[in-house]
C-alpha cells in the first residue's frame, strides 16, 4: 500500500502511476531541453492507453497559457474531437496550477495524478482545492506524491543552473 495526500492506494495502481509519471518526466526533459521549465504532462484512458502528451512551451511559443497540462488537454480534444475528456487521467510532474486546474473541470477529466507539489499556485491542494469545492460541477479525483522527488529534483537542478547562470557563471558546476 502507498499512503497519498489524500489516500491510500494499491500497489499495482502505483506502479502504473509511475509509469506513467516516468514519460511524463520525459516531456518535461524536452521541455528542459528548449530551456523551458521541465514539466510534462500525459493524459490517458482508462484502461492505459496514452491520448496525448505535453510539455511546456511558454516560452517557446511566448504564451503564457502553453503549460504542459494545457498542450496535453489541446492535443487529446484533437485526437477525440471533443473538448470533453472524461474518462481519461491527467499525469503532470508538477500539480496542475490553477489555469490548468480550471481546464481539467472544464474537458472533464476524471483523475489528476501528480507528482511535486507546487506550494505558489497549485490547484490541487497546495494554494487552493479544485476537488474540494462543492460549487464546481466537476471535481476530480487527485493522487499526489508519485515519483515526488524525482520530479522536484529536475526542477529545482533547473532554477539552481538559472540562478547560477545569472551569477554569471557558465554552467552549474553540480550538474552535467
Amino acid at each position: 500500500m502507498f499512503v497519498s495526500r489524500y489516500r491510500i492506494i494499491d500497489l499495482g495502481y502505483v506502479l502504473m502511476y509511475e509509469f506513467f509519471m516516468e514519460i511524463a518526466l520525459k516531456e518535461a526533459l524536452m521541455a528542459k531541453a528548449m530551456d523551458e521549465v521541465p514539466i510534462g504532462a500525459v493524459i490517458t484512458d482508462l484502461a492505459g492507453n496514452i491520448i496525448a502528451k505535453g510539455h511546456n512551451l511558454v516560452i517557446t511559443e511566448n504564451n503564457p497559457c502553453s503549460h504542459a497540462e494545457i498542450n496535453a488537454i489541446k492535443k487529446a480534444s484533437e485526437r477525440l474531437s471533443n473538448y470533453r475528456l472524461p474518462d481519461t487521467v491527467l499525469y503532470s510532474t508538477i500539480e496542475p496550477c490553477v489555469m490548468c486546474m480550471g481546464a481539467v473541470v472544464h474537458s472533464r477529466i476524471n483523475k489528476v495524478v501528480f507528482g511535486a507539489f507546487d506550494h505558489k499556485w497549485g490547484g490541487c491542494g497546495s494554494l487552493y482545492s479544485f476537488q474540494d469545492n462543492k460549487n464546481l460541477n466537476h471535481r476530480p479525483e487527485i493522487v499526489s506524491g508519485i515519483l515526488e522527488n524525482e520530479c522536484r529534483k529536475l526542477l529545482q537542478d533547473f532554477f539552481l543552473n538559472k540562478r547560477k547562470i545569472k551569477k554569471g557563471e557558465s554552467k552549474c558546476p553540480v550538474l552535467p
